[in-house]
């Protein structure tokens, strides 16, 4: 077994920070999580026109839609390396978890039509999976779409959208069959975010940000091509746009960063007279996260390897989200622990130690094990799919 990148990848990765030296500014790694909301999209929009300029933005893809075919190693590498940063630009709604649900389920008129914009970093997407009464249990949703002629009319309620606010087009799954059993019934559309009836309510996040919002449908005219997949079969839809979204790098690598941050204070700070980082406490801890990073690591990598292989990573991607965003939770975790009360302190204050900004990454690390399906929902696909356990 060879864990080693070719020449080709390790030269890609060398590229990549190149170009994150040059386009992100000389203080980024100091102000990245504390910037304004609307200042911080714009820079957002920069970034991605500018790795659409690259090539990078949907390198995956298929040519003909606007990708370079490339591999999802080499999509890996960007990944970790963009990480690493917190830099901005990726598409995860319109590239990760829209593109390759389109690519496989959509009609060719559907792909001409929205996948280049995307690629081109033009086009912004937002899923609406989750309800009030339907968040891990997707199969319950019950917003619902009934047939008018050419069009199906949109009743319901969607929460914790991501980039609601900023999206152009949305991929919402409704149920189109009451009567069928729940996993049965739900079909999913392409809609306009301009169409009528359509009305957004922010949820601002724990760390103050407007990541989410609450989508109201009433009376919204969908026509009847802009279904993706066939009717009732959404289910198959939505799980193959989670499976898309779930395979990112981004965990363990936020957490081997928050663990280098850790690791520099505990070196400059002494505790009993001695550098924290010989305590046999501290170093025990985080001697764990710094195995447990690297473990979240390979997992991700093994992930495009078995991409790249044409395998089917199925259960694997349940295993790489559950163990990365839990090794996050826990890498802020033991941060939190080592810093003691200072580690609550935002940027500015007098006594902030790291910057300020461990407190941020710990709040953003509990979302983490919730977004895209629970944890105890990712171990429940493990052991059916993966260990064959009864249900």
């Amino acid at each position: 077994m060879n864990f080693r990148f070719t020449p080709e990848e390790e030269s890609f990765r060398k590229e990549v920070r190149e170009f994150l030296q040059r386009e992100l500014p000389l203080d980024w790694e100091e102000c990245w999580d504390n910037t304004v909301e609307d200042e911080s999209w714009e820079f957002e929009k920069h970034m991605r026109h500018r790795l659409a300029e690259k090539g990078w933005l949907a390198m995956t893809w298929p040519k003909e839609y606007g990708g370079q075919g490339a591999s999802y190693l080499k999509q890996a590498i960007l990944s970790e390396e963009m990480s690493y940063l917190g830099a901005p630009g990726r598409d995860v709604e319109g590239v990760a978890t829209l593109g390759p649900t389109l690519i496989i389920y959509g009609t060719e008129e559907q792909k001409k039509r929205h996948l280049r914009g995307i690629a081109r970093g033009e086009v912004v997407w937002c899923s609406a999976f989750s309800e009030p009464g339907a968040g891990s249990d997707l199969a319950s949703l019950q917003t619902r779409a009934v047939l008018d002629g050419d069009d199906y009319v949109i009743n319901g309620q969607k929460i914790w959208t991501s980039a609601a606010h900023r999206a152009h087009w949305m991929n919402v799954y409704v149920r189109t069959d009451p009567d069928a059993p729940k996993h049965k019934g739900i079909t999913c559309f392409l809609l306009d975010m301009k169409t009528p009836g359509i009305t957004l309510r922010p949820i601002i996040t724990m760390v103050g940000r407007r990541t989410f919002s609450e989508v109201f449908f009433k009376d919204v005219r969908v026509p009847k091509e802009n279904m993706l997949g066939e009717l009732n079969q959404g289910w198959y839809v939505a799980m193959s746009a989670l499976n898309s979204t779930r395979s990112l790098l981004d965990f363990p690598t936020w957490a081997s960063r928050v663990l280098e941050h850790v690791v520099d204070y505990a070196k400059e700070t002494k505790y009993n007279r001695r550098p924290l980082y010989q305590d046999p406490i501290v170093r025990h801890k985080l001697s764990e996260i710094a195995i447990e990073t690297e473990i979240g690591r390979l997992l991700g990598y093994n992930i495009a390897w078995m991409r790249d292989k044409g395998l089917a990573p199925d259960y694997h991607i349940p295993i790489g989200k559950t163990f990365g965003s839990e090794v996050l939770l826990r890498a802020t975790n033991v941060g939190m622990q080592v810093l003691g009360l200072s580690s609550q302190l935002k940027r500015g204050s007098k006594w902030a130690t790291i910057q300020g900004r461990l407190h941020y990454m710990y709040l953003q690390a509990m979302a983490f094990t919730i977004y895209d399906g629970t944890s105890e929902i990712q171990r429940n696909i493990i052991a059916t799919r993966g260990l064959g356990l009864p249900r």
